[in-house]
């Protein structure tokens, strides 16, 4: 019944989301046959390093779905979901950790190389059962959720709301990354976790290995952009979307504003802790810099420019800005910031419906 109403709610919508989920449909066919079957020799070859930037793009394309679906259709403008999407990450980085097992630097069987330099005896108690990959995806979930839990129920309690709720998630972010650059908490410090060697006993190191992820990775997109379809084209949907446009008339008509925001930022959450999760197999590193408060700005500006209350625009966005990021800290590093900056500004100023917008104004003029 859910998977019936995603796809109705996806053939409802304009061509945009079709057009994503037909992208996605391509990665997953072409890219094993373009990276594993097509010879390095071909012009037509996928290379490693192409294969993890489309990975990388795919987990942020997600996260900006994630911020989209509470700020695009609620109203709230999150500036801490980098911590849900490290928190995501640093699950699966302890995942990782514990199957370098005797191949690490110092050998131990137990701990990682981190804590054996650091002189831990022991492994802590919030270590135990991260050597099962089923272990870890459910704390992939549950502890985004459960940060999220909290701090929307106290916060969403209280009715902060507007450029104090985005304050209050910004800070969050930063005392997250203020205490995991702490060595004593026991995730690495300021290093954080890489050197991975295997997942499910496959080296992460592989094409092979890496194809699958990259393919996970944009089924889970696609599954995550049409439960959110699902979500606001729903009727909870029209409520978080009257909250957002008139959110004291909605409480005056009987709605629970705080259970329903609660709930959709929960979902955002786990949909950011996902894409954190798959992240950091692809990129081979997760360290405290990705709780940072700059990464949530950025977010907001993929959703921005691709287009706020698209869905598909925030992970158009999310790919469109990350590859202009990579090819202009390449080509000119210098400048990057100030070009981003500008691009801020000037959608903010002529697109406030960014890019997507602007495609649907010319459809509706032709």
């Amino acid at each position: 019944m859910i998977a019936a109403s995603a796809w109705k709610a996806v053939r409802e919508q304009d061509r945009g989301g079709v057009v994503l989920l037909a992208l996605l449909a391509a990665i997953v066919v072409a890219v094993p046959v373009l990276n594993l079957a097509v010879p390095a020799s071909s012009p037509f070859h996928l290379s490693t390093y192409v294969l993890t930037l489309l990975g990388k793009y795919l987990c942020y394309a997600m996260l900006a779905l994630a911020v989209d679906l509470i700020w695009g259709f609620c109203g709230i403008l999150s500036l801490g979901h980098a911590a849900f999407f490290a928190l995501g990450g640093y699950t699966m980085g302890m995942y990782l950790m514990r199957q370098i097992g005797t191949r690490g630097v110092y050998g131990h069987p137990i701990l990682p190389d981190f804590m054996v330099f650091l002189n831990w005896k022991e492994l802590p108690w919030f270590w135990l059962g991260f050597d099962h990959l089923w272990f870890a995806l459910s704390m992939m979930v549950l502890v985004p959720a459960l940060l999220a839990f909290v701090f929307g129920w106290l916060a969403f309690r209280s009715r902060v709301t507007g450029v104090y709720l985005s304050i209050m998630t910004q800070a969050l972010s930063y005392a997250l990354m203020l205490a995991f650059f702490r060595n004593d908490m026991g995730f690495g410090g300021n290093n954080g976790f890489t050197d991975f060697k295997d997942i499910l006993g496959f080296d992460v190191q592989r094409d092979a290995t890496r194809v699958v992820l990259l393919v996970t990775t944009a089924l889970a997109l696609a599954a995550s952009y049409c439960a959110c379809l699902a979500i606001v084209r729903s009727r909870a949907g029209r409520v978080i979307r009257a909250i957002r446009d008139a959110e004291s008339r909605t409480r005056f008509l009987g709605y629970r504003v705080e259970s329903y925001k609660l709930w959709v930022f929960v979902f955002s959450a786990v949909v950011a802790g996902v894409a954190g999760a798959l992240y950091v197999p692809q990129v081979g590193i997760i360290n405290p810099g990705e709780f940072a408060p700059i990464n949530s700005i950025e977010v907001v500006i993929w959703v921005a420019v691709g287009g706020r209350g698209t869905l598909y625009g925030a992970a158009a966005g999310a790919v469109l800005v990350n590859y202009a990021k990579t090819f202009f800290t390449g080509a000119l590093p210098e400048v990057w910031l100030y070009a981003l900056g500008t691009l801020f500004v000037l959608v903010t100023l002529f697109l406030p419906r960014g890019i997507m917008g602007l495609a649907s104004v010319r459809r509706s003029t032709t």
